[in-house]
């Protein structure tokens, strides 16, 4: 497979109420044989992906009505859309919007102004984990006492019980239950889980530790800091 054949036919959904940027966007996707739908409300948001679901959604934070955090939070809590990928726009560039926005369910983010060059690196960069998790339906089952993780379904469950995780979440739990007691630094995950070279500040990786072990309740003790290097899983 080529590398413009692995990004030609997924179905995206493009939100933002900027109609200039909405076509920018636009046309960047569809040049790179995207199949794209936009709309310029988070209402419109949530209906367009409960009739059609896209294989990815970039979302604007700041929407009339319901926000791009609130559209998150009702996409990533609803068992039929929750595993879609979500690349967050905000046109503020601190730290605790980019952390809000992660912490709302978003997989990625994108500050404005940008380049369109580092929007479809993005959207690139999410496409291949999603094929790639396609491609292994057949992975071996992990199972670490009563947390059972199963790649192919996409699916966590602790103690019986399925747990709602985010794209992201569930593959860095993944990469990290894979080989219980090593340690892995902060780039090492970002690399495992985002793809190589992807800038990410270390900040949002502590993020998405903080989420998935809420998530896990008790059971996310089991991910453990390791000082002066990152995290591991604890055997």
């Amino acid at each position: 497979m080529s590398s413009n054949d692995s990004v030609l036919h997924h179905n995206i959904l493009v939100v933002d109420d900027e109609e200039d940027l909405l076509e920018l966007v636009r046309y960047t996707l569809a040049k790179e044989g995207h199949s794209v739908t936009c709309v310029d409300t988070g209402e419109k948001a949530v209906d367009s992906v409960r009739q059609s679901l896209p294989d990815l959604i970039v979302l604007d934070l700041m929407l009339p009505g319901i926000d791009g955090l609130e559209v998150c939070r009702r996409l990533k809590g609803d068992l039929k859309t929750r595993e879609v990928p979500i690349i967050m726009l905000t046109a503020k560039s601190e730290e605790r919007d980019v952390i809000t926005g992660l912490d709302g369910g978003a997989d990625d983010y994108v500050t404005k102004p940008f380049s369109p060059r580092v929007l479809l690196a993005r959207v690139k960069s999410l496409m291949r984990r999603k094929d790639a998790e396609l491609r292994t339906q057949h992975d071996t089952i992990i199972q670490i006492r009563e947390l059972v993780i199963h790649p192919g379904r996409h699916e966590v469950k602790l103690q019986g019980e399925s747990i709602n995780l985010t794209y992201t979440e569930f593959a860095l739990l993944q990469f990290l239950a894979k080989r219980p007691g090593w340690a892995y630094s902060r780039s090492q995950i970002v690399d495992a889980v985002k793809g190589e070279d992807y800038p990410v500040t270390e900040r949002s990786v502590d993020v998405q530790v903080a989420g998935l072990r809420k998530k896990l309740g008790s059971f996310g003790g089991n991910i453990e800091t390791v000082r002066g290097v990152g995290y591991r899983f604890r055997a």
